[in-house]
């Protein structure tokens, strides 16, 4: 029965007491009055101290269940006798036992309400808000109603792990053979010589000096330390229109997977992307200068989880505008869906300014063996990688 109905209910009650003027039909006329302006006090008093939070792991990895503990209390003094609740979460996520059922909250009690969510896949998703209303026991009053806060689930991307990455050998390796002995590499022993006051004891190879009869020192190859910098193509114009979403999510699992690599080689890497951040939803460019660590790693993986694809700007834009902050001998691995004369004109730019290039085309391909045809006249390796599996040859 609707609100207006119970009012005309009442109204009719009213004019039979008047007409009868029996003291039962006033006596119903009064506790059906108080019943109503009782309730409702009741209900809206008892429903502005009801408070409820949300505890749960904020980051989560592909695959993983993520249990959510939901703490719905009442802190005031009056009972509530039934309070309606639905968590609102995204299909994505959710499962069969989430949160959309009836309770009762005693006076200063609270109540507890687990339910898991499954990471099925990668981005930045909001949990909630819990929608909650309640009313009077008869439904006498009409039913009040609130909307909790809203928090945020990271799924980070896949990862797949990878053992020989088939980059230049000077990139996330580490070093890069110079002429300038900027640094030394202990690992690339280039000679050895006769020692001269001032060399360090240290470097006297005493095995060689035994030989010879004098004291040797080794010398080794000069070298710098590089960066690996990840330029991700989410210009969804970029990539064949009919595969768009799988090709981009492969994109993303490849820049994740390069990503946690060149870390683990304890070497410093970068991302630049032109893909647009559910964060702020903003279109501007977004440069993580490369740094080494698992912190720098997760900052990452943050960042790609957040990712969408969408008609942005080209990536050539780009590498143009961000290649010019990173440092000399730098390597750029581009990851797209085409590589046109554009963008082979950018990276030939950069390669002038001393950075290395690699191109990496994900999904499906349009003339592939064109732009492989380029990319060996211009000098920089190229690969395809229409899936996940044929990221096998990276794990040989």
């Amino acid at each position: 029965m609707k609100m207006g109905d119970y009012w005309l209910f009442l109204f009719i009650l009213l004019v039979v007491a008047a007409i009868v003027r029996g003291d039962f039909a006033f006596s119903v006329l009064y506790l059906f009055l108080g019943a109503l302006l009782l309730g409702k006090w009741w209900s809206g008093k008892a429903f502005t101290n009801i408070t409820s939070n949300r505890y749960f792991d904020s980051h989560t990895f592909l695959g993983e269940a993520v249990p959510i503990r939901l703490e719905v209390r009442n802190r005031g003094w009056l009972p509530v006798v039934w309070l309606r609740l639905y968590e609102s979460l995204p299909v994505e996520l959710a499962v069969l036992n989430a949160v959309n059922q009836v309770i009762t909250l005693g006076a200063r009690s609270q109540c507890v309400l687990t339910y898991n969510l499954q990471a099925r896949k990668r981005g930045y998703y909001a949990i909630g808000p819990l929608f909650a209303s309640t009313g009077d026991i008869l439904g006498l009053s009409s039913e009040q109603h609130d909307k909790g806060g809203v928090d945020h689930l990271t799924v980070y991307p896949k990862i797949i792990p990878l053992t020989r990455p088939r980059l230049p050998s000077h990139s996330p390796q580490g070093t890069l053979k110079s002429n300038q002995p900027i640094f030394e590499d202990p690992s690339r022993l280039l000679s050895k010589r006769d020692y001269t006051a001032g060399d360090s004891l240290r470097r006297v190879d005493w095995k060689t000096s035994a030989i010879v009869g004098r004291l040797q020192v080794k010398q080794f190859e000069p070298s710098i330390a590089l960066e690996t910098v990840i330029f991700l193509d989410l210009n969804l114009p970029d990539y064949e229109s009919h595969f768009r979403i799988d090709s981009t999510e492969l994109a993303i699992v490849i820049s994740a997977s390069l990503a946690s690599w060149v870390i683990a080689k304890k070497q410093a890497v970068g991302l630049a992307t032109n893909g647009v951040d559910q964060l702020d939803g903003s279109q501007s460019p977004r440069l993580l200068l490369p740094r080494k660590g698992r912190s720098h790693l997760i900052h990452i993986l943050e960042t790609l989880a957040r990712l969408q694809a969408a008609e942005t700007y080209p990536i050539d834009d780009l590498l143009r505008r961000e290649s010019l902050h990173l440092s000399w001998g730098a390597t750029l691995v581009v990851i797209t869906g085409k590589a046109d004369d554009i963008l082979f004109d950018s990276l030939f730019q950069a390669r002038r300014r001393g950075l290395n290039a690699v191109i990496i085309l994900a999904g499906r391909i349009v003339d592939w063996q064109e732009t492989k045809r380029k990319a060996e006249l211009f000098g920089f390796p190229a690969y395809a990688f229409q899936n996940e599996q044929d990221l096998d040859l990276w794990r040989q």
